[in-house]
């Protein structure tokens, strides 16, 4: 990790945050401005809060060097004795603390789950096992052994469109974003929340009973796929090979296809399992000898620096060869790796996408 890259907390742990500065006020009739919320694993964060009404507390999501499209957001939660009029349909969480028990509401902002396959059932807010875990953990020590009902509801400010830059919809959660986290912090760049989000798009695929998983690398390949396959079969994997194929283990999948610029194919055929350039570029002295071996053709000793100046040297006729030959030995990667990975799925589709050709490849073992 770089030095200097500033780590920030989940939204689960700003959820956790504004339920207890609630909690502090009823029980203690106390008014907190910060708290520590213990946090999976013995961490500790320290979380500023605001009160805005009574039993009514906002938390700014920490800002953070990772790609989060939710960080800076202002979480809310507005706790009742009555269970609040004029909420979106749904089915409460239920925290059973001690003797008390609180349900918790998808407000405005916050997503409700309506496709099986994630880890919250359809029909409930969209809060997390871990985040639900970490508000009945810190609630503990305030509720004491009280045998009160609360109704608590979460909101998100402008959650709606935030949850417009996230795979929510697709996967079936609608209204706005989801609370998450299962260690209560954000790492910086980290692929967390990416793989996050490709593990509940294969899940909701693999609940909804298709035999087939579409994974695409690149706007080009996701645009053909949606075109060409059922939008819920189709997930975009990013650089994630590997990391989004270990996703397939324990599902019901017969067939994987994968859908790929020629380009991003050839580091897939030369096994590179994460396919952004820092993880390496292509060995062009491999794709000479690929290029001799299986085409006869012969680039001598010049250096090439991409694989389209590479290809401009070919006729159409052996760009198709070439892009085919690139599929196999993307396939016999895939293959090895399913393998390492005890994945079940035996039979693999590779289409490589080289401006308007498309060169499909099939591998079965």
């Amino acid at each position: 990790m770089e030095k200097g890259l500033k780590s920030g907390y989940t939204t689960g742990t700003h959820a956790t945050a504004v339920l207890v500065a609630a909690l502090y006020e009823y029980y203690e009739d106390e008014v907190v401005k910060n708290l520590e919320v213990h946090l999976p694993k013995d961490n500790i964060a320290l979380i500023d809060v605001k009160r805005i009404s009574k039993l009514f507390y906002s938390s700014i999501k920490t800002d953070n060097d990772d790609l989060d499209v939710t960080k800076g957001c202002e979480i809310t939660l507005e706790l009742f004795k009555q269970k609040p009029q004029n909420l979106k349909e749904q089915n409460p969480s239920l925290l059973e603390i001690n003797k008390t028990k609180i349900y918790v509401y998808g407000g405005d902002g916050v997503g409700i789950v309506t496709r099986a396959g994630l880890k919250i059932k359809p029909s409930f807010p969209a809060i997390n096992p871990t985040p639900l875990e970490m508000m009945t953990l810190n609630s503990l020590h305030v509720v004491d052994e009280s045998k009160d009902i609360f109704h608590a509801v979460f909101c998100v400010k402008d959650g709606q469109e935030i949850a417009k830059q996230t795979a929510n919809e697709k996967v079936g959660v609608l209204g706005g974003i989801s609370i998450l986290g299962t260690r209560g912090i954000v790492k910086p760049i980290s692929a967390d929340a990416y793989l996050d989000s490709i593990e509940a798009e294969v899940s909701v695929a693999n609940a909804s009973g298709t035999e087939e998983i579409v994974f695409t690398l690149g706007n080009t390949a996701h645009d053909y796929a949606n075109v060409n396959y059922d939008e819920v079969q189709v997930v975009e994997v990013g650089n994630f090979i590997y990391d989004g194929a270990s996703r397939l283990k324990n599902t019901s999948f017969k067939k994987m296809i994968f859908i790929s610029s020629v380009a991003k194919m050839c580091k897939i055929a030369q096994e590179c399992k994460n396919t952004h350039n820092r993880f390496g570029g292509i060995d062009f002295d491999e794709v000479k000898s690929w290029l001799k071996e299986e085409l006869g053709v012969d680039l001598g000793t010049k250096e090439y620096l991409t694989l389209k100046a590479v290809l401009q040297t070919l006729n159409d006729e052996k760009t198709k060869e070439f892009s085919s030959f690139l599929g196999l030995k993307a396939g016999e990667s895939f293959k090895k790796w399913f393998k390492e990975l005890d994945i079940k799925i035996k039979n693999i589709d590779i289409i490589t996408l080289n401006g308007a050709d498309k060169v499909k490849r099939e591998l079965k073992w």
